[in-house]
Protein backbone atom coordinates (compact mmCIF):
# COMPACT_ATOMS: atom_id res chain seq x y z
CA UNK A 1 0.00 0.00 0.00
CA UNK A 2 1.19 3.44 -0.91
CA UNK A 3 0.30 6.87 -0.74
CA UNK A 4 -0.89 7.06 -3.96
CA UNK A 5 -4.85 6.87 -3.45
CA UNK A 6 -6.21 9.82 -4.99
CA UNK A 7 -8.93 9.80 -2.18
CA UNK A 8 -8.78 12.47 0.58
CA UNK A 9 -7.33 12.62 3.66
CA UNK A 10 -9.25 10.84 6.54
CA UNK A 11 -10.98 12.83 9.04
CA UNK A 12 -9.96 12.66 12.36
CA UNK A 13 -12.51 14.52 14.30
CA UNK A 14 -13.24 14.03 18.09
CA UNK A 15 -10.15 11.97 18.35
CA UNK A 16 -6.94 12.77 21.06
CA UNK A 17 -3.40 11.75 20.07
CA UNK A 18 -0.36 12.30 21.99
CA UNK A 19 3.19 12.59 19.71
CA UNK A 20 6.17 12.36 21.50
CA UNK A 21 9.40 14.70 20.74
CA UNK A 22 6.62 17.48 19.26
CA UNK A 23 8.71 20.13 19.19
CA UNK A 24 10.74 19.85 15.76
CA UNK A 25 11.21 17.31 13.01
CA UNK A 26 9.29 14.64 12.42
CA UNK A 27 7.02 14.97 15.78
CA UNK A 28 5.91 18.42 14.92
CA UNK A 29 5.27 17.87 11.10
CA UNK A 30 3.29 14.60 12.21
CA UNK A 31 1.21 16.46 14.93
CA UNK A 32 0.36 19.91 12.64
CA UNK A 33 -0.92 16.99 9.87
CA UNK A 34 -2.91 14.98 12.50
CA UNK A 35 -4.50 18.67 13.67
CA UNK A 36 -4.90 19.36 10.50
CA UNK A 37 -7.50 16.25 10.08
CA UNK A 38 -9.35 17.48 13.23
CA UNK A 39 -7.65 15.79 15.85
CA UNK A 40 -7.43 17.35 19.04
CA UNK A 41 -3.31 17.20 19.47
CA UNK A 42 -1.28 16.74 22.45
CA UNK A 43 2.90 18.19 22.17
CA UNK A 44 4.70 15.73 24.57
CA UNK A 45 7.82 18.31 24.60
CA UNK A 46 10.98 17.38 27.05
CA UNK A 47 11.65 21.51 26.92
CA UNK A 48 8.94 24.09 28.17
CA UNK A 49 10.78 26.23 26.49
CA UNK A 50 10.95 24.10 22.98
CA UNK A 51 7.94 22.78 23.34
CA UNK A 52 6.07 26.53 23.62
CA UNK A 53 8.06 27.57 20.37
CA UNK A 54 6.75 24.53 18.86
CA UNK A 55 3.12 24.95 19.78
CA UNK A 56 2.64 28.26 18.45
CA UNK A 57 4.08 26.94 15.01
CA UNK A 58 1.85 24.06 15.52
CA UNK A 59 -0.89 26.11 15.74
CA UNK A 60 -0.48 28.61 12.64
CA UNK A 61 0.23 25.81 10.26
CA UNK A 62 -2.64 23.77 11.36
CA UNK A 63 -4.76 27.17 10.78
CA UNK A 64 -5.90 26.90 14.77
CA UNK A 65 -5.92 23.36 14.88
CA UNK A 66 -6.90 21.69 18.47
CA UNK A 67 -3.23 21.61 20.17
CA UNK A 68 -2.04 21.42 23.63
CA UNK A 69 1.53 20.85 24.98
CA UNK A 70 2.44 18.83 27.81
CA UNK A 71 5.62 18.09 29.91
CA UNK A 72 7.20 14.61 29.17
CA UNK A 73 10.94 13.86 29.85
CA UNK A 74 11.11 10.12 28.49
CA UNK A 75 14.58 10.03 30.21
CA UNK A 76 13.09 9.88 33.40
CA UNK A 77 10.75 7.53 34.24
CA UNK A 78 8.89 9.34 37.48
CA UNK A 79 8.11 12.08 34.58
CA UNK A 80 6.40 9.10 32.60
CA UNK A 81 4.46 8.15 35.27
CA UNK A 82 3.50 11.36 36.19
CA UNK A 83 2.35 12.41 32.57
CA UNK A 84 0.05 9.27 32.39
CA UNK A 85 -1.29 9.72 35.54
CA UNK A 86 -2.40 13.59 35.11
CA UNK A 87 -3.99 11.76 31.68
CA UNK A 88 -8.08 11.41 31.94
CA UNK A 89 -10.57 9.92 29.17
CA UNK A 90 -9.72 8.19 26.17
CA UNK A 91 -6.79 8.38 23.77
CA UNK A 92 -6.99 7.25 20.04
CA UNK A 93 -3.49 7.66 18.64
CA UNK A 94 -0.10 7.34 20.78
CA UNK A 95 2.64 7.99 18.37
CA UNK A 96 5.91 7.06 20.05
CA UNK A 97 8.00 9.45 17.82
CA UNK A 98 10.81 10.93 20.14
CA UNK A 99 14.70 9.70 19.78
CA UNK A 100 17.92 10.46 20.26
CA UNK A 101 20.88 9.35 17.96
CA UNK A 102 24.49 8.02 18.47
CA UNK A 103 24.84 10.30 21.41
CA UNK A 104 28.30 10.42 23.52
CA UNK A 105 27.55 7.46 26.94
CA UNK A 106 25.38 9.40 28.68
CA UNK A 107 22.85 7.76 31.50
CA UNK A 108 18.91 8.98 32.28
CA UNK A 109 18.22 9.62 35.84
CA UNK A 110 17.37 5.76 36.24
CA UNK A 111 21.08 4.76 35.44
CA UNK A 112 19.72 3.61 32.03
CA UNK A 113 22.23 3.97 28.97
CA UNK A 114 20.49 7.14 27.27
CA UNK A 115 19.65 5.69 23.54
CA UNK A 116 18.25 1.98 25.08
CA UNK A 117 16.51 4.37 27.71
CA UNK A 118 14.99 7.47 26.22
CA UNK A 119 14.06 5.27 22.43
CA UNK A 120 13.01 2.14 23.98
CA UNK A 121 12.21 1.81 27.93
CA UNK A 122 10.55 5.06 27.89
CA UNK A 123 8.39 4.46 25.23
CA UNK A 124 7.69 1.36 26.31
CA UNK A 125 6.67 2.37 29.87
CA UNK A 126 4.84 5.26 28.02
CA UNK A 127 2.64 2.70 26.52
CA UNK A 128 1.93 0.55 29.19
CA UNK A 129 0.65 3.24 31.48
CA UNK A 130 -1.66 5.03 28.95
CA UNK A 131 -3.09 1.06 28.35
CA UNK A 132 -6.27 1.65 30.00
CA UNK A 133 -6.82 5.47 27.91
CA UNK A 134 -6.23 3.42 24.83
CA UNK A 135 -8.45 1.21 25.90
CA UNK A 136 -11.45 3.43 26.42
CA UNK A 137 -10.84 4.53 22.18
CA UNK A 138 -13.03 2.29 20.05
CA UNK A 139 -10.01 2.24 17.42
CA UNK A 140 -6.74 2.74 19.30
CA UNK A 141 -3.48 3.03 17.33
CA UNK A 142 0.10 3.24 18.86
CA UNK A 143 2.57 3.79 16.40
CA UNK A 144 6.47 3.89 16.81
CA UNK A 145 8.82 5.18 14.83
CA UNK A 146 11.50 3.15 14.09
CA UNK A 147 14.96 3.80 11.55
CA UNK A 148 16.39 1.50 8.47
CA UNK A 149 19.33 1.57 11.31
CA UNK A 150 16.98 -1.33 13.06
CA UNK A 151 18.72 -3.56 10.22
CA UNK A 152 22.25 -3.39 11.53
CA UNK A 153 21.01 -4.20 15.41
CA UNK A 154 21.37 -6.59 17.62
CA UNK A 155 19.91 -6.86 21.09
CA UNK A 156 22.78 -7.48 23.73
CA UNK A 157 20.88 -9.02 27.15
CA UNK A 158 24.51 -9.32 28.45
CA UNK A 159 24.85 -5.91 28.01
CA UNK A 160 21.64 -3.81 27.25
CA UNK A 161 22.81 -0.51 28.77
CA UNK A 162 26.71 -0.50 27.95
CA UNK A 163 28.34 -1.05 31.10
CA UNK A 164 30.75 -3.14 29.45
CA UNK A 165 31.16 -1.25 26.42
CA UNK A 166 30.00 1.72 24.49
CA UNK A 167 29.54 2.14 21.17
CA UNK A 168 27.18 5.53 20.01
CA UNK A 169 26.13 3.85 16.30
CA UNK A 170 25.92 0.28 18.34
CA UNK A 171 23.44 1.51 20.98
CA UNK A 172 21.26 3.46 17.99
CA UNK A 173 20.88 0.49 16.21
CA UNK A 174 20.11 -2.02 19.35
CA UNK A 175 17.36 1.04 20.42
CA UNK A 176 15.49 0.64 16.81
CA UNK A 177 15.44 -2.78 16.96
CA UNK A 178 14.11 -2.84 20.08
CA UNK A 179 11.37 -0.39 18.59
CA UNK A 180 10.62 -3.19 16.64
CA UNK A 181 10.59 -6.03 18.17
CA UNK A 182 8.54 -4.03 21.15
CA UNK A 183 5.83 -3.37 18.21
CA UNK A 184 5.59 -6.42 16.86
CA UNK A 185 5.27 -8.07 20.49
CA UNK A 186 2.91 -5.50 21.40
CA UNK A 187 0.82 -6.43 17.99
CA UNK A 188 0.73 -10.47 19.26
CA UNK A 189 -0.14 -9.75 22.87
CA UNK A 190 -3.13 -6.99 21.80
CA UNK A 191 -4.46 -10.31 19.36
CA UNK A 192 -4.08 -12.55 21.89
CA UNK A 193 -5.87 -10.48 24.23
CA UNK A 194 -9.01 -9.89 21.78
CA UNK A 195 -8.30 -6.11 22.21
CA UNK A 196 -8.78 -3.79 19.20
CA UNK A 197 -5.58 -1.91 19.43
CA UNK A 198 -3.57 -1.88 16.37
CA UNK A 199 0.48 -1.92 16.94
CA UNK A 200 1.97 -0.46 14.08
CA UNK A 201 5.82 1.00 13.24
CA UNK A 202 7.30 3.64 10.67
CA UNK A 203 10.42 4.88 9.60
CA UNK A 204 11.12 7.82 7.93
CA UNK A 205 14.51 7.11 5.85
CA UNK A 206 17.02 9.85 5.77
CA UNK A 207 15.17 12.80 6.78
CA UNK A 208 16.68 16.34 7.12
CA UNK A 209 15.82 16.78 10.74
CA UNK A 210 18.14 17.86 14.08
CA UNK A 211 18.07 14.27 15.34
CA UNK A 212 21.92 14.73 14.85
CA UNK A 213 22.27 17.40 17.17
CA UNK A 214 23.35 15.04 20.19
CA UNK A 215 26.36 13.09 18.44
CA UNK A 216 29.77 13.19 19.20
CA UNK A 217 31.68 16.59 17.41
CA UNK A 218 31.37 19.55 15.50
CA UNK A 219 32.72 17.64 12.73
CA UNK A 220 30.57 14.82 12.44
CA UNK A 221 27.94 17.15 13.00
CA UNK A 222 28.60 19.18 9.69
CA UNK A 223 29.52 16.08 7.96
CA UNK A 224 25.73 14.33 8.67
CA UNK A 225 24.43 17.27 8.80
CA UNK A 226 25.33 17.53 5.18
CA UNK A 227 24.92 13.93 4.12
CA UNK A 228 21.13 13.85 5.17
CA UNK A 229 20.48 17.39 3.76
CA UNK A 230 21.76 16.17 -0.12
CA UNK A 231 20.31 12.91 0.48
CA UNK A 232 17.37 12.70 2.53
CA UNK A 233 14.44 14.46 2.52
CA UNK A 234 12.43 17.25 4.25
CA UNK A 235 11.19 16.57 7.88
CA UNK A 236 7.62 16.56 5.97
CA UNK A 237 8.27 14.29 3.91
CA UNK A 238 9.73 11.73 6.23
CA UNK A 239 6.51 12.11 8.60
CA UNK A 240 4.17 10.62 6.10
CA UNK A 241 4.86 7.10 7.30
CA UNK A 242 4.15 7.77 10.21
CA UNK A 243 0.71 9.88 9.50
CA UNK A 244 0.10 7.32 6.60
CA UNK A 245 0.38 4.22 9.87
CA UNK A 246 -1.23 6.63 12.17
CA UNK A 247 -4.70 7.27 9.75
CA UNK A 248 -4.71 5.08 6.96
CA UNK A 249 -7.62 3.04 6.66
CA UNK A 250 -6.15 -0.65 5.37
CA UNK A 251 -3.53 -0.47 8.29
CA UNK A 252 -2.82 -4.16 10.08
CA UNK A 253 -0.93 -4.69 13.11
CA UNK A 254 2.25 -5.22 12.89
CA UNK A 255 2.47 -3.11 9.77
CA UNK A 256 5.64 -1.17 8.88
CA UNK A 257 5.49 1.77 6.78
CA UNK A 258 8.81 3.55 5.31
CA UNK A 259 9.56 5.92 2.06
CA UNK A 260 9.17 3.26 -1.02
CA UNK A 261 12.56 4.47 -2.85
CA UNK A 262 16.26 3.08 -3.19
CA UNK A 263 16.94 2.06 0.12
CA UNK A 264 13.81 2.83 1.42
CA UNK A 265 15.91 6.76 2.31
CA UNK A 266 13.41 8.29 0.40
CA UNK A 267 9.81 8.38 -1.68
CA UNK A 268 6.32 7.72 -0.60
CA UNK A 269 4.68 6.14 2.14
CA UNK A 270 4.53 2.45 1.70
CA UNK A 271 4.22 -1.15 3.13
CA UNK A 272 7.73 -1.86 3.99
CA UNK A 273 9.74 -5.22 5.31
CA UNK A 274 11.94 -4.93 8.57
CA UNK A 275 14.98 -7.14 9.46
CA UNK A 276 14.62 -10.74 9.76
CA UNK A 277 15.13 -10.38 13.12
CA UNK A 278 12.31 -8.53 14.09
CA UNK A 279 10.02 -11.35 13.11
CA UNK A 280 12.22 -13.10 16.51
CA UNK A 281 9.60 -14.16 18.79
CA UNK A 282 11.66 -15.14 21.58
CA UNK A 283 13.75 -12.11 21.43
CA UNK A 284 11.07 -9.97 21.49
CA UNK A 285 9.09 -11.47 24.02
CA UNK A 286 12.59 -11.68 26.57
CA UNK A 287 13.10 -8.21 25.41
CA UNK A 288 9.10 -7.65 26.77
CA UNK A 289 10.13 -9.12 29.67
CA UNK A 290 13.31 -7.47 30.74
CA UNK A 291 11.64 -4.19 29.81
CA UNK A 292 8.54 -4.25 32.46
CA UNK A 293 11.38 -5.71 34.86
CA UNK A 294 13.51 -2.72 34.73
CA UNK A 295 10.87 -0.53 34.66
CA UNK A 296 8.64 -1.75 36.87
CA UNK A 297 5.64 -1.10 34.20
CA UNK A 298 3.69 -4.29 33.62
CA UNK A 299 0.22 -4.04 31.17
CA UNK A 300 -2.56 -4.81 33.33
CA UNK A 301 -4.63 -6.93 31.43
CA UNK A 302 -2.52 -8.33 28.35
CA UNK A 303 -1.56 -11.95 28.38
CA UNK A 304 1.42 -13.02 27.08
CA UNK A 305 1.49 -13.81 22.92
CA UNK A 306 1.25 -17.58 22.17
Amino acid sequence: MTSSSTSPPQRLDGRTAVVTGANSGLGLQTAIELARRGASVVLACRSEERGTAALRRAEAASDGGMLELRLLDLSSLESVRSFAADWSGPLDLLINNAGVMATPLRRTSDGFEQQFGINHLGHFALTGLLVDALRQSQAPRVVTVSSIAHKRGRIDFDDLNAHSRYRPWKAYNQSKLANLLFTMELDRRVRAADWPLLSVAAHPGLSSTNLTAGMRGAGVLDLLGGFFRVMGQSDEAGAQPTILAATGDQVHGGDYYGPDGPGETRGRPALVAPAPSVLDEVTAARLWSVSEEITGVVYQGLPAAG
